[in-house]
């Protein structure tokens, strides 16, 4: 069996668990410990920032995970499909924030809400000396910035937090992608995905069209929303997608983007309506007498429903603001998908563990994350057959 035909047996069971290291996180390291993590934990797909330093230590990190298997007395089964993550510009998971050094106020507001660290603490005592090299947002060459550009996962936190509206903006992290996904795949990421939540259509087809062209033996993924596409929109793109990819897509189904840091049905609410709007244009039986019921799934609904394994089905992975919330809520509604994508509530529950200095060196250490994001995995696995 090669490697589609594995992913694709993988969506077909609805257990498709994929865990978002974050587009725009680079730090190699970091994501080195949590595709160790989550590979020991069951997860099928590992979300990476299309980098090819990154994608390595992501590799490595599997790698890893296999070597202490046996002494953790798991068995991992398919190896994690490595997905590398690229953006269209206005697409905010793969921004980076911009505090200008000429209007920062030195409050340090945007300092303890930065979930990755990439504000420096203190950096306002430095303020003349990044004033001095930082140059202004104009200047392509920007010898010093305040934030770090590697950390940064363009949450909004810091902006959302800030006193004055003109201090932190944002710049879209572009990439030479023509060169770029080659790299990538001779670094071992097997399928890629575009977020593309934003209005522009021939341009971010232009982009799918070649993303599908240099892998095209694999399933690629688009990442939509209902906020900014509107469900008319939506529901056009995934068609064109479709046409394209020549049926290998995966749609990622986002909510709210990183809003998952609470466990609740709330975060994950929107991210269960947009899988329910594609499923409805996509995955249902063409049935006009078919009753489609609120609440908890019915007989009706349930064979309202295509075969998960069928054809012209369109697996769906519901993210963005996901959670250990998030199965439960898709079978309550009688949404079906084929799989969970979290980030930020699943990177939050390990983080303590992954940051510890002793993290290699101690394999309790290790243990107790994996226990933690195993228990996260096995919430959001496929109980009830929506069929």
């Amino acid at each position: 069996m090669n490697r589609y035909e594995e992913l694709k047996k993988i969506l077909h069971s609805g257990d498709c668990f994929k865990m978002i290291c974050g587009a725009g996180n680079e730090d190699p390291k970091y994501v080195k410990k949590l595709a160790l993590v989550y590979t020991l934990a069951g997860a099928k797909i590992l979300d990476v920032s299309c980098n090819v330093d990154v994608i390595k230590h992501a590799m490595e990190g599997i790698d890893m995970a296999y070597d202490l298997s046996h002494e953790f007395g798991l068995q991992i089964g398919t190896r994690p499909f490595i997905m590398a993550s690229v953006g269209m510009p206005g697409d905010h998971h793969v921004r980076k924030s911009y505090i200008d050094p000429y209007k920062c106020i030195g409050c340090n507001l945007c300092i303890p809400v930065c979930p990755t660290d990439a504000i420096p603490e203190k950096f306002t005592l430095n303020l003349p000396v990044f004033q001095e090299l930082g140059g202004s947002y104009e200047q392509e060459d920007q010898s010093k910035e305040i934030v770090i550009k590697d950390l940064c996962i363009g949450c909004g936190k810091c902006s959302n937090i800030c006193p004055k509206d003109d201090i932190i903006s944002y710049r879209h992290n572009a990439r030479e992608l023509k060169k770029l996904l080659p790299q990538c795949l001779n670094a071992g990421c097997e399928t890629f995905e575009l977020h593309a939540a934003v209005g522009e259509d021939d341009i971010t087809m232009q982009e799918w069209e070649l993303i599908s062209q240099i892998n095209p033996n694999n399933y690629n993924s688009m990442c939509l929303d209902r906020l900014n596409l509107g469900n008319l929109k939506l529901e056009h793109r995934i068609q064109e997608a479709i046409s394209v990819a020549e049926g290998k897509v995966i749609i990622q189904a986002d909510g709210y983007p990183m809003s998952g840091g609470e466990d609740d049905f709330n975060t994950t609410l929107q991210a269960v309506a947009c899988a329910d709007v594609i499923n409805k244009k996509f995955n249902m039986r063409k049935d006009p007498k078919r009753k489609m019921t609120s609440g908890k799934a019915s007989v009706s609904s349930k064979k309202a429903y295509r075969s998960l394994s069928h054809p012209s089905n369109v697996p769906i992975l519901l993210s963005g603001g996901t959670n250990s919330m998030s199965r439960t809520l898709s079978n309550m509604s009688g949404v079906r998908c084929n799989g969970i994508a979290i980030g930020t509530y699943a990177r939050n529950i390990v983080e303590e563990f992954v940051q510890d200095k002793n993290f290699y060196n101690d394999h309790q250490i290790i243990k107790s994350a994996v226990v933690i994001a195993k228990d996260l995995v096995n919430k959001n696995k496929h109980k009830e057959e929506l069929l």
